[in-house]
């Protein structure tokens, strides 16, 4: 009986243990859209939604630059997301290719995510 405790108080710990620690992210998407043509709203999509893939999230270009922007804060435990921008909250950019990801650091991160729509580069500006 003893040890049969002493092994249920063992896997309790290890178990216990394992969950990871939530730590604050805030990440600025910006896509540059200069060159795309009849566009009416560009958004994205991911699996750090709240509706998953389902929804659309609409990006902002307040001084028109053809640059859409949108700013996301959370607390969460995840290693990575995965995302890809949207046109017309119907047209997927980099159609057949891979989603967009983002790897986090298992510490608080300020990302400034930087692309252009339907282009595979990307520029990830980190600050701390």
């Amino acid at each position: 009986m003893k040890k049969t405790i002493a092994i249920w108080v063992l896997l309790s710990a290890v178990f216990l243990s394992c969950v990871q620690e939530e730590h604050q992210k805030e990440i600025t998407f910006m896509v540059d859209t200069n060159g795309i043509e009849s566009i009416n709203s560009i958004g994205i999509r991911g699996d750090f939604l709240p509706n998953k893939w389902e929804e659309t999230v609409d990006l902002t270009d307040e001084n028109n630059d053809g640059i859409f922007e949108i700013t996301f804060t959370e607390k969460t435990a995840v290693n990575n997301i995965n995302f890809k921008f949207v046109k017309n909250d119907s047209q997927f950019e980099l159609e057949g290719k891979e989603n967009r990801k983002i790897t986090f650091n298992y510490n608080p991160e300020t990302i400034i995510y930087k692309s252009k729509f339907n282009e595979e580069t990307s520029i990830e500006i980190i600050k701390k």
